[in-house]
Parts: C-alpha cells; structure tokens; sequence
C-alpha cells in the first residue's frame, strides 16, 4: 500500500541532484504550505530504470515522480507510464515555457501534440581537459622535444591518445585519460554512438534499419579495443568507470583529458572536494579521419507516474522546480541547468568561464534514436562493446551476429 502521506522521487543517483531537489523540495514546501512527507531515493541507472518502468513503479503508483533520460521517455509514454503533460501545462505553464529553453532540450518529450516532461539537467558530450597542463611552458617544451610538434588539443581520436600517452603518469597518479566502459547499457552504447558518427557513420540505413556493422562502426571498434588495452594512455579503472565515477577521478586530479558529460566539468568548479578547480576547459569531440567531431545530446526530465495519486501537487512541484531560481540552484549544486538564462547567467559564468559554451554545443548535438524498444537494443550494442573490448575475437564477427539480433528484435514488433 502506498503511504498517501508522502511524495516518492525516483533520483538518478548523483550528489548534485540528490542535493538540489531536496533544497527544491524544501523551499517548495515553503512556499506552498505542503506538508507531505518527502522521499527521494537516489538509484544507480539499472535500478532505476527497473523500477519505474520494468516493475512498473510510474505506472502502479510506488513514484509520485522520476527522473528519466531520453534513452527511456519513448519506452514511458509507450507502456503508459507516465502522465500528459499538456493540459497542466495549458492551465498553468512553466516559466517562460516554452521559450526558456532550447528546442533542442524539448523535443524528445513530445509525442503526438503531448508534452510528457519537464528538462531538469543537461549538458553535452566533450572533450573536458586540464588547461593547465596544456598551457604549461615546460610541458609544451617537452611534447615539442618527444614529438617535434606543439602541443595542443586533441582534434582527432589518434591525437587524444598521443597526448593521452604523453600525460600518463602513474607514478604521479595522473593518467592520459578515460573511457567510462562499464555494462551499464548507456556508456558504452554512447561510446559507440560517438565512435561511429565522428567517423562520418549513421545508426540508420537508407531504409531506416538500425545497422550497426558498418565499416565506420568497425573502425571505431577496433580504436575503442586498442584504446582501452593501452596501459600507457588510459586510467586502469576505466572499465569499472560509468561516467559519473569518471568525472570524480577527473574532479580529484587523476586525469588530464575525458571525452564526457558537460556536467562533469562543471561540477568540478562547485564540488568541494574537487582538486582541478579553475584548472579545466572543454573543447569539441575529437573525429575520425576526414570527418567531424560531433556531440552527443541525452538528458534527464522529470515525470509524473501514471499511477500517482497526488498529480496535481507532482506539477505544482515540477513546474517550480523547473523555474529560472531553481534550474540556476541545479547548477550551482554541480548539475547542469537547461535554461538558455542559465547559461549565460554572469554569476554561472564567473563561476564556470566555459559555461557560455553550452548553446555552441547544443548547435553540434546528435540524439540516440527515440524508439520504444531502445533499451533492448541498447543491450545488444552494449554486449557488442563489451565483446570487443573484452576478447580478442573478430570484430566484424561480433558487429555481424549483434546485428543479426538487432534485425531480430526489430522484426519482433518489440511493444506493438
């Protein structure tokens, strides 16, 4: 029986969004009157996609609300587990809702003329780097006298890991860099997804069909497998790495480049902890030969349950926890806030000199494909990755069968 008494969130496990949605909460309540009891469980991803959608927890009321990526917002409003939107919406609209915020971070909550979310956190995929090592005189004069050429940043993957190679230094604690390759389903699906289209490869044939056996995927693999084997570039924790276990080892000094998250360069200027604080710079994703870097667009919304039965009190909630106060306190907590005011807010920015950045970024974003049986196909490139990276076998044997499961899966009529 659910306790009518309290408000139930589902939180990516993450301290910045534990810690800003409590302080959202509070002063809601503030200034509300609310007097509900309030629990936010904070959830590693595999749980938490488990129980708001596998053991339908949106949809049988056990969460009041979530916090869902884009990876499974298409899979929610196709099981029905979350709550429309629009007609809140109409009645009371968000701040500046919807010129607030970039198109860019509202269009994969739109389905069929209905909005299902609200943004809460974002951020792009880039390459994040220690300006400081790179601006340092004697570390120029040394990579010029190992390589005879400047240092600079890396533009392509085979430059990321030369000057991976030049940084590694494990006796100092300090490693080239990073991939977060741990089977999560999303870090390395997003790997992948970089790999190929920063090689000039698409996820879709002419057709439409998902192809993952390209000869651009081939060659991503195969740097992915001989990146991730070099002992001499990469941190050795790289495979137990999700991207948020990346970022704190590149908040506490432990690396001189990732390609990662936004937010993970960000949180470095707030956290206290954080080691490299003033010391960091982002720049755009390396590329392959003859093609371009490009980003990668995922973020985190928030849902109301199909099944909640406080939906009014859920979007008085979510609709001021998305407002120009709060989208700023999430980033001042270390997250990464989604309105276009944020971003160019003097006092973000005084904090976070490269936070202007965001808007050029988002001009340079890809999505992952907005499909209700994503996730399943997710575990199939996921198991691809880690075959590669895991065994010596023939890639474009692995690229090959998890392609043949993918045609599969799509014949099924997977959720129709």
């Amino acid at each position: 029986m659910m306790k009518t008494n309290t408000f139930r969130i589902a939180v990516r496990k993450f301290d910045a969004f534990e810690s800003a949605i409590a302080k959202i909460w509070t002063s809601f309540c503030e200034e509300t009157g609310c007097n509900l009891k309030f629990e936010a469980v904070p959830l590693d991803l595999h749980p938490l996609y488990n129980t708001i959608l596998k053991e339908e927890g949106l949809k049988n009321g056990l969460w009041d609300v979530a916090l869902i990526n884009t990876d499974w917002i298409a899979e929610a409003y196709a099981t029905n587990s979350i709550e429309d939107l629009t007609h809140y919406i109409q009645k009371n609209p968000p701040q500046d809702f919807p010129s607030g915020w970039s198109r860019s971070l509202l269009s994969m909550q739109e389905f069929e003329g209905k909005t299902v979310a609200l943004p809460f956190h974002d951020g792009p995929e880039c390459l994040i780097y220690r300006k400081d090592l790179f601006n340092s005189e004697e570390e120029q004069l040394n990579f010029r006298n190992k390589y005879g050429k400047a240092l600079e940043i890396p533009k392509t993957w085979d430059d990321l890991i030369e000057v991976a190679e030049f940084f590694n230094r494990p006796e100092n604690d300090l490693y080239g860099t990073t991939f977060a390759a741990y089977p999560d389903g999303h870090n390395t699906v997003f790997d992948f997804c970089l790999q190929l289209w920063t090689r000039g490869g698409e996820l879709f044939d002419t057709n439409g069909k998902i192809k993952i056996n390209t000869d651009e995927a081939i060659a991503g693999m195969t740097f992915y497998r001989e990146a991730l084997k070099n002992t001499n570039a990469i941190h050795p924790d790289s495979r137990n790495f999700d991207s948020v276990k990346s970022g704190m080892a590149f908040a506490n000094g432990n690396l001189a480049m990732m390609v990662n998250w936004f937010g993970f360069a960000s949180m470095c200027e707030f956290i206290e902890d954080s080691k490299v604080k003033g010391k960091v710079d982002i720049a755009n994703i390396p590329a392959g030969p003859n093609a371009e870097g490009t980003s990668l667009n995922a973020y985190w919304m928030y849902v109301i349950g199909g099944g909640c039965s406080k939906k009014d009190i859920a979007y008085d909630f979510i609709r001021y926890a998305v407002n120009a106060k709060n989208d700023k306190l999430v980033t001042l907590e270390g997250a990464i806030g989604c309105r276009a005011s944020t971003w160019i807010d003097a006092e973000v920015n005084q904090s976070v000199p490269y936070y202007h950045k965001l808007e050029v970024l988002h001009k340079n974003t890809r999505t992952l494909p907005r499909k209700s049986n994503w996730s399943v196909i997710a575990d199939v490139i996921d198991q691809l990755v880690l075959k590669v990276i895991n065994t010596s076998e023939d890639i474009t044997i692995i690229a090959d069968e998890a392609q043949n499961e993918i045609d599969n899966i799509e014949s099924s009529n997977y959720w129709n």
